[in-house]
This record gives structure tokens, sequence and C-alpha cells, in this order.
């Protein structure tokens, strides 16, 4: 276990790296953005980094050379005295936004730290793996001789890439990942909302707190919270529907999570473009298109989900810019810089899809659609707020509500719903950005309703995915819109009394002191470790043989393979390569069989050959110079797992502490 000490370091210099790539960035952008350049250089400057030190991995130069451009800017601006003190003193409601939500988001993780549970294995695995050897692509920790070309993994790169460059070990990169991404995400909504609302500028921000109807559903049920927590997620019937209040909480750096902050990041570049094209400059137009071009083409590896989603969307809000501005004389010169955005989204990342070997599913329609009552326990909240909107119009119009009698008759009447107020943004004379918003997420939901992407997940669970991947992006841009027009009625209601700074200042530093107390009161733990930053410190306690075990092998080189014991997904098995990022033989076969279908039969081939290892001597040397296996395992799991008869010729016994016992492959 890390030392206090130790874990205080860490998190100061995650955050100097992090502040050296903003500060970096910031004096550049303020021609283009203004007074947004200081969030806008947030999560610019980090996407930048990454795909800079992502060529440098698909060079196979060192990762750290990435740092080198930002050293060199930051120290050009420094030099021409481009930072002011008192510019930077009008820019503190953003620095305190992104440590206050930092910290806020780390005082889970204290609570919560444990890689243990869901799918915490795999995402401590690929972080582990990018960190220990920062390739392109990154090798497979469940799969030797494998790399992860079969899955998109970009945002463990960036996190492994910033835990190298910051000196911080995976173990604790892995609960700063998520104060990282929840800070960043609260940036660019704050951004959102200062960009589009004259007053209650903070309401985009409840988008990462508010959980779905379900949720205070379940409470009136009498159920325990963690119960809650979970149920909520599974309202659906044979679906997963996670909103980012619980994806947080949950603690899962999964690519789901991680993408959250590119996606909000994105929504405000287009709104901003949206909201102030035609005030740009030639080269603030290039900075803008270049900024979308780079966050939508790292959507694919975030995500590869995501962008399903949000090319379209990029695609019609360069449509709608261009039709803005229609009656501009120059509107092509004036609008080319948007239509390079995609063209130069993909090229931005091409080697990856060069490199891109995975299965993918076929469009398909939903032959079992969402029950009424369980879409509105889910997606209610922001319905209500649209239908309230929505009253004069329908009252005005009724005859557009014969639009919803296809969807009844045919039996999707989850979709219906969906569609009343979409028929209305859609008939609005006059559109706003949150009607466009509105209309869009409502789209999603829609098509979640009719169409599914098919997977090998089996009939019963056959739009668990679809489901799972689209309702997050949907959560984030109806979130956006529904807070956006309660803001702008709110602002309109003369009556609200006016709270002076000083009033509002106590009323913040409440509500933020109540948010930093609730993890240590409710129960977050789930009865695992608790009170560090180091997620491997449970080991020590209730797995002290592999804790010691892990320790050794986190030092070794970068070059190891190690033969550990298989045992199906989500179970303590696999623990090693999760823990260290050796690639083992197999590792949660499920996960790679989903990844990589079977073609060549290497499913019950690894299997076998795993277990002839550990169960017949004879084979042991021949198995592991198949798979280039430096290192064999034998620990608690493995003598619980297999009968043991291993034959130490040709074998060096390297470690043995508390009934673990390695074991090197003789040269």
């Amino acid at each position: 276990m890390l030392t206090v000490e130790q874990q205080i370091f860490s998190v100061i210099s995650w955050l100097v790296v992090l502040t050296l790539l903003q500060m970096a960035f910031y004096p550049s952008l303020k021609k283009t953005f203004g007074s947004f350049a200081f969030p806008v250089s947030f999560s610019s400057s980090l996407l930048v980094f990454t795909i800079l030190s992502w060529y440098c991995g698909l060079l196979q130069i060192p990762v750290q050379i990435a740092l080198l451009p930002f050293l060199v800017l930051f120290c050009y601006h420094l030099f021409y005295r481009h930072y002011s003190l008192d510019e930077l003193r009008t820019e503190w409601r953003w620095e305190m936004i992104f440590l206050i939500c930092f910290f806020l988001m780390l005082d889970v993780r204290f609570v919560n730290p444990t890689i243990s549970y869901a799918e915490k294995f795999m995402d401590h695995a690929f972080l582990a793996s990018v960190m220990r050897n920062p390739v392109v692509p990154p090798l497979d920790p469940w799969f030797a001789g494998g790399t992860l070309n079969v899955y998109y993994y970009l945002g463990y790169w960036m996190l492994g890439c910033l835990g190298i460059v910051s000196g911080v070990p995976s173990n604790i990169a892995f609960n700063l990942a998520l104060p990282t991404i929840f800070s960043l995400a609260a940036v660019n909504l704050y951004a959102t909302g200062t960009l589009l609302l004259e007053k209650f500028r903070w309401l985009p921000l409840l988008v990462l707190f508010i959980p779905n109807p379900s949720f205070f559903f379940q409470i009136a049920q009498g159920k325990a919270l963690n119960t809650v927590i979970w149920d909520s997620t599974r309202t659906i019937s044979n679906t997963i529907n996670e909103y980012p209040f619980f994806s947080f909480i949950w603690g899962d750096v999964h690519a789901h999570v991680v993408s959250l902050f590119n996606q909000v990041f994105l929504i405000f570049l287009l709104l901003y473009a949206y909201k102030r094209w035609d005030s740009l400059e030639y080269r603030a137009k290039w900075l803008v298109s270049i900024f979308c071009a780079l966050s939508l083409g790292s959507m694919p590896l975030f995500n590869t989900w995501d962008v399903l989603i949000y090319a379209p969307i990029t695609l019609v809000f360069i449509a709608l810019i261009i039709w803005k501005g229609r009656k501009k004389t120059d509107r092509i010169s004036s609008y080319w810089h948007l239509l390079a955005v995609p063209p130069l989204a993909i090229l931005g990342y091409l080697p990856f899809y060069l490199q891109l070997k995975t299965n993918t599913g076929a469009v398909s329609l939903v032959y079992t659609p969402s029950d009424p009552l369980e879409f509105l326990l889910v997606n209610g909240l922001f319905i209500a707020i649209f239908f309230a909107f929505l009253w004069r119009d329908m009252v005005k119009r009724p005859y557009l509500l014969l639009g919803v009698i296809p969807f009844v008759l045919t039996g999707y009447v989850a979709a219906a719903i969906a569609v009343i107020p979409l028929i209305y943004f859609i008939a609005r004379k006059h559109y706003d950005i949150s009607d466009i918003l509105a209309a869009v997420g409502l789209f999603i939901l829609i098509f979640c309703e009719i169409f599914y992407l098919k997977d090998n997940m089996g009939d019963t669970y056959f739009r668990m995915n679809t489901v799972f991947k689209c309702y997050l992006p949907a959560w984030i841009i109806l979130g956006n819109a529904a807070c956006l027009i309660v803001g702008k009625r709110l602002s309109e209601v003369r009556e609200l009394p006016v709270i002076s700074a000083r009033n509002t200042g106590i009323v913040t530093v409440i509500v933020v002191g109540v948010l930093f107390v609730l993890p240590f009161v409710i129960p977050f733990n789930l009865s695992y470790g608790t009170g560090t930053l180091d997620g491997l410190a449970y080991l020590k306690d209730s797995h002290a043989g592999d804790a010691g075990g892990i320790t050794y092998l986190r030092t070794l080189r970068s070059d190891e393979r190690i033969v550990e014991a298989e045992g199906g997904d989500y179970t303590y098995y696999s623990r090693i390569s999760s823990f260290t990022g050796i690639p083992a033989i197999i590792g949660m076969p499920f996960h790679e069989y989903m990844w990589r279908g079977d073609d060549t039969g290497w499913f019950s081939a690894r299997l076998a050959d795993v277990q002839s290892i550990y169960e017949e001597p004879d084979k042991t040397y021949q198995l592991m110079k198949k798979y280039n296996a430096s290192l064999l395992y034998v620990g608690d799991a493995e003598r619980e797992r297999y009968e043991i008869n291993i034959s130490v010729t040709n074998l060096e016994k390297i470690y043995s502490s508390d009934g673990t016992e390695i074991y090197r492959l003789a040269e």
C-alpha cells in the first residue's frame, strides 16, 4: 500500500500536469474563444496531448515527448508575458468549478477506491497495460500475443499517458481518472450554460448530479440505498440505462464514462459555432473546426458508439450553420472550414482504422419494445419538462398528435410518448438551440425503441448494449436541452426574488460542503476497502499472497507474459494480468470472445492449454513456449482452480511468499 505522502504527491503531480497542459493552451485561444478561452483550454489541451502521445506510441518513441510542445508553448507565453495576474483572477470561477468537482469525485473515490468488482478489473488491466508498455495498439493483457486493436482504448491511453508523465502509478491513476473526467465535463457544461443563458448558468451542471425518476420510485418503495442506485439503472427490462451520477458513483473507469467529457466538449463547440460563426475571423473558424474534428475524431477510439450519434449531430449543426447564413454572398468561402470537419476527424486517427480488427453487427428491428412506464421512469423527467414547455403549442395544434398513431398501432407505445414532443419541437416556427438539442435527444430515444445493433449478447439481452451505449449520450443531450429550457423560462419570471451575491456564496458553500460529507455518510464502499486512493490496497488484507506477488511483478520489465488461472468473467480470476498489465494467455474469456469472435478455435484451445500447463507437467514447458509466456504464477486461485502438478524443469523460482510462487521460464 502506498503511503499517505505518496498518494498526496500523486494527486499534486497529476494536477500539475493537467494545469501545465491547460495553461500552455490558454493564451493561444483568447482571440478565438474570448471569455471562453479558459474553459475550452481544459479539454482541448488534453485531447491534443492524447493524439500527440498516441502518435508517439505508434512510432514507438517515448510518450513523454508529447509533453514537450506544451512546455515550449508555456515558456513562449511566459517569455512574452501573455499571462496576466489580473486577467487570471477573472477566470477564477472556471478553476474553482474544476477543482471543486475534481475533489468532490476524489472524495467518492477515497471512500470507494478498490479495483474489485464490475468492470474495474478490465479498466485497470487496460490502464496498466498502457502504462507498462505504451505502444500502439496497446497489448491486450487478457490475450497474450494480441493487441487492443479489437477495442476502443483511447480513454485508457489518455489516462495512462497522464500517469506516465506525472509519475503516478496505475493503481492511483485509476482513482484520479473519474475525478478528472467529472471535472472536465462540469467545466464544459458550465461553459454551455454561460454561452446560452443570461441567468442560472449553473443549471446544465445538474446533468451530472440528478438521478433518473426510477431512483426516487425505488426509494418510495422502501429499498436500501445501494439497491436503489443499482436498480434504477436496470429499470427497462433486460437493458442497462445508466445516467452520469450513477456511472461516476459506481466507479468503473469504463469507455462510456471516460468519453463523457469529450461529448459535452463537442456539444459546446457546436453550440459555440452555431451561435458565433459569422462573427469569427478566418483563423478562428479554422481553430473551431479543428477542435470539432479532433473531438469527433477521438470518439471512435474513446467509445465507438458515441460517433454513431455525434457524427450525424455534427453534420446537422454544420447544415444549420450554413442554412442560418444562407443569405451571405460569400457563403462557400465562409463555411468550407466546417465542411472539412468530417474528413479531418477521420484523418486524425487514420492509422487506428487501418489497424482495427473487430466484429460489427447489423441494424435490426426491436421486437419487444420498452414498457411505457419503465421508459418514463428512465426518461420521464426530461419529457415532463418538454411537455410543460410545449403545452401551449399542443393546445393550439392538437391535430399534430395524430402523428403518434402509427407508433401506437404497431406496439411502440414508449416511442410514441417521445414522438409527441418531437413533433411539436419540429413544428415550431422559430427554432431555439435548446429545441434542436431536445429534438436530437428524443430522436435517439425513438431510434432505440425501434432499432438495435446486433451483437452476441443472446436473445434475452439483444438490445442491452444499444440502450446502454445510446442512453448516456441521450441523457447528456436531453439534459442540456431541459436545463437550457428551464433556465430561459426562469429568467423570464419577474417575480423571482433576487438573491444577493453574499447569500449566493453562502448557499454554494453549504451545498458543496454537504456534497463533500455525503460519501462518508452514505455507504458507497459496498463492503470493500476504503480510506485510500490506492485501488490495490485491499489486497493486503483479503489476498496477502497476491498482494506481495503483484507488487513484485509490477517491478519487472515490460516484455513479460504470464500464465495465471482463468475462471470466467467478473470473478477474482485473471487478477494478475488485471493488476499488473502483464499479458496472460487468457483472461475474462467472454470479453475476448465478444471482441474477437472464435473463427480460429482459440477459445477452447487457450482455456485447455492453461489447465494443461498447471496439471500436466510434461506439457508445461512446451505450452509456455507456445505462447511465449516467460512467467508462471501459482497462488491460492490457481490451487482452487486446478490440481497443481508442474514440472520445475526449465523453471526458476523467482518469488515465494505467503503461499504465492512465481517461476520464470529458463532461456
